[in-house]
């Protein structure tokens, strides 16, 4: 009696990490879709400039924007943000009328989008990881 054994971890290894990565690909498509449902809108560039990217070789989905201010809307300004100016301070609207504020409270999108459905994410892994 002969025995034979072939390897094959090279081609198990090859689709765990395809798996992988179609699994981040859905889960940075899903929390972008919660975090613009979460984004408030004045004019809807915020909400429209929130992306998701998946590096190859990086076992990690990104969901944000490149907008100026979107961290501010996120975190938010003045008082309402740790370490942020305790004093009011004034400024000028686009008509020319001047304002006096504190600040901004935080409107989370991105951190929300990703941290409250966490458990979505790992049934999407679970399921793409099992070839379903």
């Amino acid at each position: 009696m002969q025995i034979r054994l072939e390897d094959h971890s090279d081609e198990v290894y090859k689709e765990l990490e395809a798996a992988c990565q179609r699994a981040l690909e859905k889960c940075g498509t899903v929390a972008e879709g919660y975090a613009k449902k979460l984004c408030p809108v004045d004019t809807g560039n915020l909400r429209n400039s929130i992306t998701h990217m998946v590096n190859d070789g990086e076992k990690a989905a990104y969901v944000g924007t490149n907008s100026e201010y979107g961290v501010y809307v996120e975190c938010g300004t003045g008082i309402y943000y740790p370490g942020g100016r305790q004093t009011p301070w004034t400024y000028q609207d686009e008509n020319g009328d001047w304002h006096l504020t504190h600040g901004q409270r935080a409107k989370p999108y991105t951190k929300t989008a990703v941290a409250d459905h966490a458990a979505q994410y790992n049934r999407i892994i679970e399921q793409e990881l099992k070839g379903k």
